[in-house]
């Protein structure tokens, strides 16, 4: 137990949590001054944009999103944690030779709210019970609060071009958390950015790599702002009409979210050298262990689920909040881009069915009717 004089609170308590995420297996841990948003302007913009599409939380919570205090009354410091979640082994080969749809690697393992929430709030006690009176409360993304800004205050990194955060020698796998209280900590920039943390210098530089790979042209040209209407994860995940046909095949075989930014970056792929070489001292938690649909989802299979066969297939998963009509829809549009590409009768005929039943969930049959149409499998 660390004990913390009187001349010393701040850093004692700073150390503390240090020891408390490194005891719970995070791969970073860093500390951020309570402070209100440097980009809360910004974020208005963006909003009265619409780029935030129909993520209309964004909105109604925009002001509390932009300051912890109005998230916790007379917070003082936010504890930032990062777990890295991109393992450095393939994930399984899809088990069928029909063609798949590809699932973002965030989502190949158990559902991370849950990975990390457990730990915070072990956390969380464990310093309640060090320095008691205050209140320290745990959130992951869905709390309202920007965790790639206070990640980048904490030192963890800095928000490349993608809006992700970057740590100069791991990369932007990682998933955050933290922890709001009302202790006053020393922050990581008093410290001066012990290892492994880093001050959070850009150094994207002049790289416009994840701006010209990003098939919908989600990324601002000059980058650090993405129109989610037009992200592949966004329109996967979060989008529950109808997708617009002018992202049907740059949407390619993107099943459940999209990696493409992240992958061609090359602080990414200096991690994976680092990996290779044994070099990486980063541990994946286990329960990011990747389910076996890490190497895709069989499309066919996707188009013939039940209800059931759905939430059977997510238990543990992230994606669990992906409805069965939205699952079927995405997996359409991958369909018709394999389909483009080479023809499979047996899930030529399977659109067609579901173009033409009348029993169908009306968001199912609008996009196999628009897929058949781009592909001429009909009159």
């Amino acid at each position: 137990m660390i004990q913390h004089g009187s001349d010393q609170p701040a850093f004692n308590a700073a150390a503390f949590a240090q020891s408390l995420a490194k005891e719970q297996g995070f791969a970073l841990c860093g500390i951020a001054s309570a402070d209100a948003s440097q980009y809360a302007g910004q974020l208005k913009a963006w909003l009265a944009e619409g780029k935030h599409g129909a993520m209309q939380y964004l909105a109604d919570h925009a002001d509390i999103r932009t300051d912890p205090g109005r998230l916790v009354e007379g917070a003082a410091s936010v504890i930032v944690v990062a777990d890295a979640y991109h393992p450095q082994t393939p994930g399984p080969e899809p088990q069928a030779p029909t063609p798949a749809g590809r699932v973002a690697k965030y989502a190949w393992g158990d559902d991370y709210h849950k990975v990390l929430k457990k730990r915070l709030h072990k956390a969380c006690n464990a310093l309640e019970a060090e320095y008691p009176g205050h209140t320290y409360r745990a959130t992951t993304d869905t709390a309202p609060i920007f965790e790639r800004e206070l990640a980048t205050r904490a030192g963890l990194g800095w928000t490349g071009k993608h809006t992700l955060m970057i740590h100069p020698r791991f990369g932007s796998y990682f998933l955050l958390g933290t922890i709001v209280t009302t202790l006053p900590m020393q922050t990581s920039e008093l410290a001066g950015f012990p290892a492994p943390l880093s001050p959070p210098t850009d150094h994207c530089g002049s790289c416009s790599r994840c701006i010209d790979a990003c098939p919908t042209d989600a990324i601002a040209s000059e980058g650090y702002s993405v129109d989610a209407r037009r992200c592949i994860s966004y329109l996967t995940l979060e989008h529950r009409g109808s997708i617009d046909e002018q992202y049907h095949e740059p949407m390619g075989d993107w099943l459940a979210g999209c990696d493409i930014c992240q992958d061609v970056c090359p602080h990414n792929r200096r991690r994976a050298d680092l990996a290779a070489q044994d070099a990486d001292p980063l541990q994946v938690h286990a329960r990011y262990t990747p389910h076996n649909y890490a190497g895709g989802f069989d499309l066919l299979k996707v188009l013939n689920w039940a209800a059931e066969d759905r939430q059977q297939a997510f238990i543990g998963s992230a994606l669990k909040r992906v409805k069965l009509d939205m699952m079927q829809r995405n997996a359409l549009i991958a369909a018709g881009n394999a389909l483009a590409q080479q023809d499979d009768p047996v899930l030529r005929e399977k659109v067609i069915e579901l173009a033409q039943a009348d029993n169908q969930r009306e968001l199912v049959r609008e996009t196999a009717n628009k897929v058949c149409e781009r592909l001429g499998f009909l009159p």
